[in-house]
């Protein structure tokens, strides 16, 4: 996101051209950040308070290029037309691999925002060293979804060797009064957020790049959750330790390679929550936060809880999560629309063993002369669309006419029996008289039974 509006809409101007040609090509990546004066910490957002405007300018970073990036310049600080420039990090990429350089440059373009907040960064004690180049740790992430990243920087220049120190930072600046500093970790997750149904697999990505001399120590994935924490996996120095079956970190060689992802299959309710991965080399440590949200679809079932007049219909809500879910009912005659009904009731609320929820409502219909369709409609967050069922309500002539009709054809088809009863007692003399017994105990009241 640049401080430049004209460089700005020169760099959305060559993002929007020619489908993509399969070259990568460096250019600069400039970000507004804030910096944080006060404060030390080893990885994560810090409060916001004694917070500075900072540019971020990380220089040549390779990106794919679609084509339309010819006589794009980089980028140029013009301090002459500013009363009081922010203070400007410049940061080489040479060392590490800075992912997704193509969302924080789409960014503006496309509406989306970046935060990107800069702090001191201190070694531990058994750590640090008698050098006195400062560090940095920058947080950015990209909104609507985008990926987050955390890069720890290193300055290069020396107060020894004549560099100018910046008044604000006391750290060594360029001849513009700039920071100047190398990339030499990174941490990035492309899913700060993810939904996953129950019961399905998810996978947390976590990548990593450290600059050369830098060893891995471990990777750690914990779990927050309603105040509490817990260890899911972890690996040091070739031992690796799961919580449970079906939680797997990527082999030691992918992990080596920067591949710190974690893998959870047959998803629980309590594998939700905030997970945390983090990387420890022999120098540095950062994190990133994932949010992992579980989701069960609600099953909907629509029925004639009982036939009297009015009928209700009770409409079943069973197996969702989480708890937030909306019912509504309509009614629609024929040939009409479908007109909002309010006056339905619901249960109380369910949880089952697996802490789904279930809940019930009910409605007493009213047809009317001509009938009418009942749709009992259900919305929740883990169906794509709302989920909708329906039922014809009958009105009372209806249902007395197919009662009278009902009626009328059992009679007939015990005349039918009758009849051929008669026929075959006329053909069988000796069972006549066990036969005349068999029908007065059937079909005669007790009071005329013969005796």
């Amino acid at each position: 996101m640049g401080t430049e509006e004209g460089w700005c809409l020169l760099l959305c101007l060559a993002l929007s051209g020619a489908a993509a040609t399969g070259q990568w090509r460096a250019v600069d990546v400039v970000l507004d950040c804030f910096l944080v004066e006060e404060g030390r910490h080893h990885g994560g957002f810090v409060s916001k308070e004694n917070m500075v405007k900072a540019l971020l300018v990380l220089r040549q970073v390779p990106v794919l290029d679609d084509g339309s990036l010819e006589g794009f310049t980089d980028f140029q600080l013009d301090t002459r037309t500013r009363d009081n420039p922010p203070v400007t990090f410049e940061a080489s990429v040479n060392l590490v691999q800075v992912p997704h350089a193509e969302a924080l440059l789409h960014a503006d373009c496309s509406g989306q925002e970046v935060t990107c907040e800069i702090s001191r960064y201190y070694l531990q004690a058994k750590e640090a060293t008698i050098e006195t180049a400062a560090r940095f740790i920058t947080n950015v992430q990209v909104s609507g979804g985008g990926p987050s990243i955390s890069m720890v920087m290193k300055t290069l220049g020396d107060a020894d060797n004549g560099a100018v120190l910046d008044p604000t930072l006391r750290v060594p600046g360029g001849l513009q009064g700039n920071v100047q500093t190398e990339v030499e970790f990174q941490v990035t997750t492309r899913t700060p957020s993810l939904s996953f149904l129950l019961g399905s697999s998810a996978s947390l990505h976590c990548s990593f790049s450290m600059a050369p001399g830098l060893d891995l120590t471990s990777v750690v994935w914990r779990l927050q959750y309603k105040g509490s924490g817990q260890l899911v996996a972890s690996w040091t120095s070739g031992q690796e330790h799961v919580r449970r079956e079906g939680i797997t970190l990527e082999p030691e060689q992918q992990l080596m390679a920067g591949n710190a992802s974690l893998t959870l299959s047959s998803l629980t309710l309590k594998d939700e929550g905030t997970y945390i991965c983090q990387i420890t080399t022999s120098l540095y440590q950062a994190q990133q936060i994932i949010q992992l949200h579980v989701q069960a679809s609600p099953k909907v079932r629509l029925s004639l809880a009982n036939e009297a007049r009015p009928p209700t219909l009770i409409c079943i809500i069973a197996g969702y999560y989480p708890l937030d879910v909306t019912v509504t009912w309509t009614r629609e005659e024929l040939g009409g629309a479908p007109v909002p009904v309010s006056d339905a009731s619901f249960s109380s609320l369910r949880q089952s063993p697996a802490g789904t929820y279930s809940i019930s409502s009910s409605l007493t219909a009213e047809p009317g002369s001509a009938g009418a369709t009942y749709t009992c409609q259900v919305t929740h967050v883990a169906l794509d669309e709302p989920h909708r069922a329906s039922i014809w309500a009958s009105p009372p002539g209806q249902r007395t006419t197919a009662f009278g009709v009902l009626f009328a054809c059992s009679l007939f088809l015990l005349a039918l029996l009758y009849l051929g009863l008669q026929r075959w007692q006329a053909t069988s003399p000796e069972v006549r008289q066990d036969t005349e017994a068999l029908w007065e105990a059937t079909l005669l009241p007790q009071s005329k039974k013969k005796k």
